[in-house]
This record gives C-alpha cells, sequence and structure tokens, in this order.
C-alpha cells in the first residue's frame, strides 16, 4: 500500500533495545478531510528519513501490522502500526533545510 502527504513531524530513532530500534513520523494527507497519520521505520530502515524534512511532500510504501496482547486482568487487547519500507518525493519537491526535525509545526499551513 502508498500513502501520500506532507510531512509534519519526525522523530529522533528510538533504540528500544540492542536488537530493535524504530523512527516515527507524522504525515498529513491532502483533500478536504486530512489525516494525521503516524508511520514507523524500524531496524536499518530508520536512516530513509534522514534525507527528508517537514513539510516535504511524500508517497511511504506501508504495510499494516496487527498484534494481540493479553493484559493482566486476562483481557484480549488488538493493536495495529502503519511501517514504512519506502520514502520518495513527490515531484522532487525540495523544502528548505531550515526547518528542525520535531519542530512545533502548529504554525505551518495544514
Amino acid at each position: 500500500m502508498e500513502l501520500q502527504g506532507r510531512i509534519k513531524l519526525i522523530k529522533d530513532t528510538q533504540v528500544i533495545s540492542e536488537k530493535f530500534s524504530k523512527r516515527e513520523f507524522v504525515i498529513i494527507t491532502e483533500g478536504e478531510y486530512p489525516d494525521h497519520i503516524s508511520i514507523e521505520f524500524i531496524q536499518d530502515k530508520c536512516s530513509l528519513l534522514d534525507s527528508y524534512q517537514v513539510n516535504q511532500l511524500v508517497t511511504v510504501g506501508i504495510n499494516i501490522k496487527g498484534r494481540e496482547w493479553i493484559d493482566k486482568q486476562g483481557e484480549m487487547k488488538h493493536f495495529n502500526t502503519i511501517q514504512a519500507w519506502k520514502i520518495s518525493s513527490v515531484g522532487g519537491e525540495a523544502v528548505s533545510s531550515g526547518v528542525p526535525v520535531e519542530s512545533d509545526v502548529s504554525a505551518l499551513p495544514f
């Protein structure tokens, strides 16, 4: 599957354990009812975000992952994750390098 939107937020890579790391980012889809979608890269794919910036229009290749978990009370819960495996700029669009990662983007035109 693919999603297209503008990058709203790029977080730093989180090292969860010595065998697992992830890097989250948020895109905002365009259209009449924009969605704010949280997506993550895992493992060696985390560095793919290094050359992208907030407000850049991108297409992201994704997989939707789901898992179940049983809490201490024995109740079954389900969780979904959107994992990216590729990202590309739309139309070769360039963005100014002056926008910091994990910035407050409330002033951006979303």
